[in-house]
């Protein structure tokens, strides 16, 4: 399985943490697929970076993230972005079924 989780890097005391893509087996700061964001969570403003289209695509081919990442991910607007993008294609794809039965 592939997670969405944090590296912890950064020194003693001062943590920074990436946002990577890693196996669920490999340890938290091992081996990663992909590193998609940075958090740096002693910055109030600006503190947050992630790469949206990265991780929307990891969403869609199923990895799952952990809960802080997903309260990350929730901040930066991701998952509402992808949510909001889901629910137009249902809309516009029960829109084109409403249209073929009115035209039969």
């Amino acid at each position: 399985m592939v997670k969405i989780r944090l590296r912890r890097v950064g020194r003693k005391k001062l943590p920074v943490y990436r946002i990577v893509i890693a196996d669920a087996m490999s340890p938290r700061d091992g081996r990663f697929i992909e590193l998609i964001g940075q958090y740096n969570p002693r910055l109030t403003e600006g503190g947050l970076k992630v790469d949206a289209d990265r991780a929307s695509y990891w969403l869609s081919v199923g990895a799952q993230p952990t809960d802080t990442v997903r309260s990350l991910l929730r901040k930066a607007g991701v998952l509402k972005a992808r949510h909001e993008a889901r629910v137009a294609a249902k809309r516009s794809g029960s829109a084109v079924a409403v249209n073929e039965n009115a035209s039969a």
